[in-house]
Parts: structure tokens; sequence; C-alpha cells
């Protein structure tokens, strides 16, 4: 299906239905706006537009292309591409908010059992044109002193087009200028749909509010497969799991540090004065969850002395403040589900991005507005993530998710 100029008009219809309107509901609605060829109508439905639970506003912020599949190399190309411009793509009037991006690139560090897997991604990356070196205990030891290596065997190091930046801001940036060039946004909820033949009619609000459809897109985080439930999907793999992160200061300042990877998975990165860390909790303690409620004692029991074994100086740090978010966590594969489903052809998917939807919004928002607007991908060959691939058991595994 692929949308046709002026099919739907005004009042309560609408060319395109985005329920979600974070990082991923807002690119795709500012991609589809900026297109020439997209004359159309969008409607942004969001439950809670100040984003005080948003997973954009409550994540790190990170981008990188140290990635183990290469559609998510290529998606982070664009992306990056996306964050240095972002004032030319996003300006409203002159005006964009400072995304405040820093280049601090990402280490991932990996013990003698995590060798090959290390070095196999190296080589893809390497492929790609990824800006990254593959560093033995000695390089490494050299190039970040304050590093403990004892038990290291490798390193691979994104010097450049990898750090992180202010989430909320460019968050706001996208939802501006999708605004300011036509998108309408509602605040409200999406509780009901109905279709026929195939297709999606309508989609109902919690506020009683009936708009009828050209295309809808599930762009829900966390929430989508409730979203797809009421489209009579109940086979998205797409569950909301707490992340937690930690803000700590050191006694002993090591200064300015990339996101550090850890083999067990504990992460940290500078923040100003201060560093951030988190670690994901292994699958058989990740359970579906919905409140924001952190746990400090995962932070002293698990995380710090992680910390303390790896640079000398955490030894001695202080917990300043703490927060949780959730990621939008494919269970299958952890990679994003883009595109149709193959049986309702104009309910769209851009969802299950595993804490990876900050940096994949700019390639994703573009490959949707094309599968609309065009019928096809054209920039970026995304079909590898479609839906389909779960009927056909063709996962497409992501073996970097931090």
């Amino acid at each position: 299906m692929i949308y046709m100029a002026g099919s739907i008009s005004s009042g309560n219809r609408y060319d395109v239905i985005i329920i979600g309107g974070g990082i991923i509901g807002s690119s795709i609605a500012y991609f589809l706006k900026s297109c020439t060829d997209f004359r159309g109508s969008v409607l942004v439905i969001e439950k809670s537009p100040a984003y005080f639970e948003s997973s954009t506003a409550l994540s790190v912020g990170g981008i990188r292309q140290q990635f183990s599949v290469p559609e998510n190399i290529e998606i982070s190309r664009f992306g990056i591409d996306f964050v240095r411009n972002y004032r030319d793509y996003l300006s409203v009037e002159g005006e964009c908010p400072d995304i405040s991006f820093v280049e601090n690139g990402y280490l991932f560090l990996a013990t003698e059992s995590g060798y090959d897997i290390l070095h196999q991604n190296y080589k893809l990356q390497k492929k790609h044109e990824v800006k990254v070196d593959f560093l033995g205990p000695v390089d490494l030891r050299s190039r970040f002193p304050w590093l403990s290596v004892y038990d290291i065997s490798a390193a691979t190091f994104g010097y450049k087009d990898e750090g992180w930046l202010d989430p909320y801001s460019l968050l706001r940036a996208f939802k501006n200028k999708a605004v300011s060039l036509g998108a309408e946004y509602i605040k409200d909820e999406a509780v009901l749909m109905s279709h026929k033949s195939g297709k999606l009619e309508s989609v109902t609000t919690a506020g009683g509010d009936t708009y009828y459809c050209g295309f809808v897109i599930n762009a829900a985080g966390a929430r989508a497969a409730g979203v797809a439930l009421l489209a009579g999907i109940d086979d998205l793999p797409v569950h909301s799991r707490k992340r937690m992160v930690y803000v700590f200061r050191s006694k002993e300042d090591i200064g300015s540090c990339p996101l550090v990877i850890d083999p067990t998975g504990v992460y940290f990165r500078s923040e100003g004065k201060n560093y951030l860390c988190g670690m994901s909790p292994p699958a058989d303690q990740d359970f579906d969850c919905d409140d924001l409620e952190v746990d400090n004692h995962w932070f002293d029991d698990v995380i710090w002395p992680v910390l303390a074994r790896r640079v000398e100086a955490f030894d001695a740090i202080r917990r300043e403040n703490s927060w949780a978010g959730h990621y939008a966590y494919n269970t299958l594969d952890q990679n994003a589900i883009l595109g149709p489903h193959p049986e309702l052809s104009n309910f769209f998917f851009a969802n299950g991005f595993s804490g990876h939807g900050l940096q994949q919004a700019p390639a994703v928002g573009r490959g949707i507005a094309e599968l609309i607007v065009r019928g096809r991908y054209q920039t970026l060959d995304l079909s590898r993530l479609s839906f389909e691939r779960f009927r056909k058991t063709e996962l497409v595994k992501e073996i970097n998710v931090v």
C-alpha cells in the first residue's frame, strides 16, 4: 500500500496516525512532513507530552557505531551524520535546542572468553568503515592509564562518531520541527481500533474521539505490545524492561572518559564532574516492569564492586543521584521491528529498539516515511527488520546490547 496524495482530507480524518510522540514517533512525523512528495495530514497521539516517563528522556543519550548487525551500523552512520548536522534539519525560524553532543567514544572490553566475538564484530565494523581501533592490554593501558586491564584480552574503541547527547533536547527539536511543518499532536491515548478487509479504518482515544486513517504507525515504545493488541495482534515480542541509571562522584577524578562497557555488562561514562553508570540485569532476573522505582542496593552490591575493580580511583565514590527508565525490549533478537504487518497492511511497526531508539530514530523515521510515501525503502534497506522475520524464524540477533 502506497500513500496517495490527498487521499484523506481534514477534520477527524488523517493520512497517517502515529501512536506515540517520543523520539521515534516524532522522527517519523518530521520525515513525513518534510518529504516533498507527501502532502498529507499527520496526527500524533501522545499520552504524556511532558515526557516525564519517556524512555528517550530517561536514557543516557548514547550513540555508537559498534554493532554486530550490518543494518544497525548503517542506521547509526546516518544517525551520527544527522546529529552533527541536526540544526540544518530541525531548526525552526533559525532556533533549535542545543543537544550538547560529546564525542568521547565507546570502549568495549573483553576477557579471553569474549575475544573471538569482539574481534568478529571489529572486522564487520571495519568493513563498514567504522572508525574503531582494536587494542591489546598494553595499548589499552597506555591510552587509558586509569583502567585496570589485569583480566582484559582486548578492547575496541570507537574513537570517532561515538559519544552521547542530551536526549530530551533532541526529542524537543524533532517535535518542534514536525509541528512547524504541520504535524498535529494531541494529548490522548489510543484505546480502540477498527479494521475491515485487512486494513485499519479508525483509532478511538480515551477522550472519546474517533479518527479515521490511511496508515497507523505503532511508535509506542515500551507500551507497543498493548497498542498492537488494539489492532488484534497478540504476538509482538516487545516488553517493558526497567533500566536503572546511577550518578556518582569520584574522590579522585580520572577526567573525561569514554562510555566503557565492562565484560560483566556494567557500563560507566563521564558526565561533567560526575560519572553515570548502570547494568542490565541477567536474563533470569529481567522481568516485565512498568514502575520507575530505583533499587539502590543494585548499585551498592553489584555495580560498585565492578567499578572499583576496573578503576582503582572508583573504590572511593559517592552516589549522587539515580533514576529509572524503560527499554522497549525485543525479547526475540533485540532488534528493531519495522514496517507493515503481513496481514494488516496499513498498520506499521516502529518498535523493539531495546535501548537503541535514540540513535536509530533519524534513520528509522526516514525509512518509515519512505515506505509510506513511496512503498519501499530507498536510502537504506531495512527489510530484514520486518515483522515477517518472526514468522519465517529468520531472527536478526544483535549481540552488542548495553
